[in-house]
């Protein structure tokens, strides 16, 4: 795989605004699909978009939005799916044209609800794209940095280690910098855990827990991530690399961290349908944690992270009482 040919943004978000940033760093063009019109005809006129990012400005002349996803599939020959997970489904069911033929970069950090699937395992099972055409965006990297043109960190994974690489480095550049992988499934779910971490470390944060606990959270946290994928997906890795331990660290601890915002508002006594309409924007480790709950019931693996952050958002037990309980299991 030389080249990735015309490439297609599939989402309109934050993050969906800075990976347009990077490609259009060296791609003459794209295509991107925005579901809304009207998110389309403000950004045409503001020359940014208009409700993410709303610094980085864009030649817009040099995109070919569309609120048809049909149209934008059939124009692209790599389509970079960046639509929240459980919106993903609602999307390509508007799909008529086939993607099997594609190449596909899941830069979705989430699980498909209901299928309890990863999206590379997902658009394997139910659109028959072959493994080898899939590759995996992960961290660790906020949209919000390098919008800011802040030196960032991308990890691509690929079972074809040079289809990674060709993704690599068209990703990379001034202020972009980037590894390969062939740990797809190990990458994905660790991207999931670690937004499920995050809202671990909010809702401390919030009942007004210390850096000292959070470092023990954040250790306790990076453990169970190496049981649940040494379980699911055994490999050899190293969970010390930047793609586990470095996107744990920093959606656990930043400030742009949309997960552990919400993991803060749930500590300091906001319920979870209060917390998600003031923030306007999806935290995916609410839907991560029931994913990840469920998958576990045919694993059985110790987390007791991940089943307080459960207890907590879906059986509405109090944070205070359930952090207390995770702090006695902590050493």
């Amino acid at each position: 795989m030389k080249q990735l040919g015309k490439i297609g943004i599939m989402g309109g978000g934050s993050w969906a605004t800075a990976i347009a940033k990077m490609v259009l760093e060296k791609e003459p063009t794209i295509n991107w699909y925005i579901r809304r019109d009207d998110r389309i005809v403000d950004f045409k006129r503001l020359g940014h978009n208009p409700a993410y990012l709303t610094g980085v400005k864009f030649d817009t002349k040099r995109i070919q939005f569309s609120s048809n996803i049909n149209e934008v599939v059939k124009e692209s020959d790599t389509l970079i799916f960046v639509t929240p997970s459980p919106y993903l489904k609602t999307h390509l069911k508007k799909l008529k044209t086939r993607i099997r033929d594609k190449f596909i970069i899941s830069a979705i950090k989430g699980i498909v609800p209901d299928d309890n699937l990863i999206v590379s395992a997902y658009f394997t099972k139910e659109y028959n794209v072959p493994a080898g055409n899939i590759a995996i965006l992960a961290g660790p990297c906020h949209a919000e940095e390098v919008a800011l043109e802040r030196l960032s960190y991308l990890t691509v994974a690929c079972t074809d280690i040079d289809k990674a690489g060709t993704v690599a480095s068209q990703l990379a550049g001034r202020y972009i910098k980037t590894s390969v992988s062939n740990d797809v499934a190990g990458i994905e779910y660790s991207s999931v855990l670690k937004n499920v971490y995050a809202i671990a470390a909010g809702i401390c944060s919030g009942l007004k827990y210390g850096d000292n606990f959070q470092a023990v959270l954040m250790s306790n946290a990076i453990q169970e991530m190496n049981r649940f994928l040494k379980t699911v997906h055994p490999l050899d890795r190293n969970i010390t690399d930047s793609a586990y331990l470095g996107d744990l660290l920093v959606t656990g601890y930043s400030n742009f961290s949309r997960n552990r915002t919400f993991g803060t508002m749930i500590g300091k006594g906001y319920s979870v349908k209060s917390a998600q309409i003031e923030m306007e924007m999806i935290a995916e480790g609410y839907y991560g944690t029931k994913c990840v709950k469920e998958i576990n019931k045919h694993y059985h693996i110790d987390m007791p992270i991940v089943d307080a952050v459960y207890n907590i958002l879906y059986e509405r037990i109090s944070p205070m009482i359930e952090i207390k309980l995770l702090t006695d299991s902590f050493r």
